[in-house]
């Protein structure tokens, strides 16, 4: 079954508008164990501008909720993830002027430094997934530099309009590329702009490991309660998922 992995780093923007205490990124992940969420997704930029290393060391404290670490391939910051340990690491690209990640990593150009980074992560026995655009080519790649799973990017698809030639041609896309994925072995999961509306396409697809979600239940949780709100998508995702 498709499970829903939620991204929290909106929480943390907010608290790093006043850097204060609150809003709680830790109250958000004990939220999210109370209802049944098993994966809570933070990313730990270079710049610091929401998450920061403390909460990722805090977040790791919380048993029974797998921590998933999207990060680049900073030295300093691959150096943090290896001494922090977490459940598993996303590898993703990152630039200091984007409002949010802009697409998948091109593991063509940094093939060498990934090889080495997935290599010396899986060697403290943690889990590694690359962020990825959904092509064939990146899958191919993706095995070869050893990862264990992928991250489809699901942006294109999320920005189109539904039922539009666009809109189907970008979910045969993905949908195909999910298949090629289980196919070559490698753990499925996806995310980037999936919200209320657009998830169930991407939740039916076989073989769908988790889905990373965070913007739009962080938007719902304004007019609903961070609870409620996840506890909506939680409903959708695993209702269209395929057993």
């Amino acid at each position: 079954m498709t499970q829903l992995g939620v991204n929290i780093d909106h929480i943390a923007t907010l608290r790093q508008q006043r850097k204060i205490e609150y809003p709680s990124v830790i109250e958000a992940a004990k939220i999210l164990k109370s209802v049944g969420i098993k994966q809570v997704t933070v990313h730990l930029r270079e710049d610091r501008r929401h998450i920061q290393d403390k909460d990722v060391l805090d977040l790791k404290k919380i048993n029974g909720l797998k921590l998933n670490l999207e990060m680049s391939i900073s030295e300093e910051i691959v150096r943090f993830a290896l001494k922090t340990k977490p459940d598993e690491v996303c590898l993703v690209p990152e630039k200091r002027q984007e409002l949010t990640t802009e697409g998948g990593l091109d593991l063509k150009k940094n093939y060498s430094r990934i090889k080495d980074v997935v290599l010396r992560l899986k060697k403290k026995g943690i889990c590694v997934s690359l962020f990825i655009e959904p092509n064939f080519e990146s899958i191919k790649l993706a095995k070869e530099l050893g990862a264990d799973a992928v991250e489809l990017h699901t942006g294109k698809y999320s920005l189109c309009k539904f039922g539009s030639k666009q809109y189907n041609e970008e979910l045969k896309r993905i949908v195909d590329v999910s298949k090629f994925t289980v196919y070559q072995g490698l753990i499925l999961n996806a995310g980037h702009g999936l919200d209320y509306k657009n998830v169930k396409p991407i939740a039916k697809i076989d073989g769908m490991g988790t889905l990373n979600i965070g913007f739009s239940i962080i938007s719902r949780a304004v007019f609903v309660g961070f609870k409620q709100a996840v506890i909506e998508m939680k409903k959708l995702v695993t209702t269209y998922s395929r057993k």
